[in-house]
């Protein structure tokens, strides 16, 4: 379970609420009014902001993009991460047996990985194929996926982009609604809510987009990031391992793409990310 991400919305959301409920009084001090969260509900303002803004999203995305939102938010909660260090062993581990028993030596490592990009590698170049045609085959794999992640985390950067303009749109629709209700004999009655309709429009807005599809859209650029650096890594350890490089000299290349404090740990097994492998925001 992804607990920053947890942690950190709850933190905005309970602080959010704890000054709404909030009144500061000069003779009594703070006090705390649980009615008042009540003030901060407008079923209008829930339907043009919260029903426009999924309307929008939907006409503007492919209902597969869209069916797999139940993922997308089981990638934010998912705890694994991409575990260089475990690529690097594995990956000095094949340059040995290359140098000693030749590159087809490596097919039958290759059926035992799990990772169908890492397995595509090896036999890459288990099958002789010219080194500048590896790395072009498996860079455009790389630009693919993360064109795909980034289309995905555009849907939610969409929404978060729409969220706010509905809540201005709300906010229009109140006012006008308080205005026309002026010129009625009944209408100073209305005032109060119709204001209330156009503010908190506004407030929701602002919600939706920095609350909620701001950090999944940041969440799921991270982990694309993540996983370029990691599919990265593997290119350039293959490309190598071809190459007939020395896996000391191997070893040390890849302990590049650590950052200088897990190279240290790295050596021991600690102080890097876990992984399973897998396409992030597909």
């Amino acid at each position: 379970m992804n607990l920053t991400y947890i942690i950190g919305l709850l933190v905005a959301i309970g602080v959010m609420i704890f000054g709404m409920i909030t009144k500061m009084d000069p003779t009594a001090g703070m006090q705390v009014l649980p009615n008042q969260i009540g003030n901060f509900f407008d079923i209008s303002s829930v339907l043009i902001v919260i029903g426009c803004t999924i309307g929008i999203v939907i006409a503007s995305f492919p209902g597969k993009m869209l069916a797999s939102i139940p993922k997308h938010f089981g990638i934010i909660l998912n705890t694994k991460r991409f575990k260089l260090q475990k690529y690097i062993d594995e990956l000095v581990d094949l340059a040995q047996i290359a140098r000693k028993n030749g590159l087809l030596a490596l097919e039958e490592k290759a059926n035992e990985q799990k990772d169908p990009f890492f397995k595509q590698a090896i036999m890459l170049i288990v099958d002789a194929n010219d080194p500048d045609k590896v790395r072009e085959i498996l860079n455009n794999d790389i630009d693919t996926m993360s064109s795909r992640h980034d289309s995905v985390a555009g849907m939610y950067e969409k929404a978060s982009s729409v969220a706010p303009a509905f809540g201005m749109v709300g906010t229009l629709v109140g006012l006008i609604n308080m205005l026309k209700n002026m010129n009625l004999d009944s209408g100073q009655s209305s005032i109060g809510s119709d204001m209330g309709t156009a503010l908190i429009t506004t407030l929701y807005g602002c919600i939706l987009a920095h609350m909620i599809f701001g950090p999944i859209a940041t969440c799921l650029r991270t982990r694309d990031e993540q996983e370029v650096l990691c599919k990265m890594l593997i290119v350039e350890g293959i490309i190598s391992i071809q190459s007939g490089e020395n896996p000391k000299f191997l070893k040390e290349k890849l302990m590049t793409f650590m950052a200088q404090k897990q190279r240290a740990g790295g050596k021991k097994g600690k102080g890097a990310d876990d992984t399973d492998g897998a396409d992030s925001a597909e």
